[in-house]
């Protein structure tokens, strides 16, 4: 298996188990009282290409350069960077544009948007490091 395709597993495995246990676990009620009816059915081919494009985005601008730096703490403070940014597009658009869209839910997708992918990123690092995979 090729390098990009070792780190997009380790990458994908990380994200979408980090955000599966998030929206099916821990904040699928607050998004259901929150969100009420604008809530849809999930469309799984949009979502998948966000993954799969978020993913890609994430390698690219945080672990590749955290691998050439050597630097863990790098991937850690990119990706949640990142992360911040990427969510931030979303909720901070879709609090300006959709009216009664609730601030307590983009401050919280902020918050889990930086996390998620700060995690994603230092795990696939790490592993990287570990196996010497540079």
């Amino acid at each position: 298996m090729n390098h990009f395709l070792k780190l997009f597993s380790i990458a994908a495995l990380t994200f979408l188990v980090l955000d599966f246990t998030w929206l099916l676990l821990i904040a699928r009620k607050m998004y259901q009282e929150q969100l009420g009816s604008l809530l849809g059915t999930t469309k799984l081919i949009p979502a998948s290409i966000f993954y799969v494009l978020y993913l890609m985005g994430v390698l690219f601008f945080v672990v590749y350069p955290a691998l050439e730096k050597g630097s863990l703490m790098y991937a850690l403070m990119a990706g949640a960077f990142l992360g911040l940014l990427c969510y931030a597009t979303y909720d901070l658009t879709n609090l300006a544009t959709i009216k009664g869209w609730p601030t307590s839910v983009t401050i919280i997708d902020l918050i889990w948007g930086a996390s998620v992918t700060a995690a994603t990123s230092g795990i696939t690092v790490f592993v990287a490091q570990h196996f010497n995979w540079r």
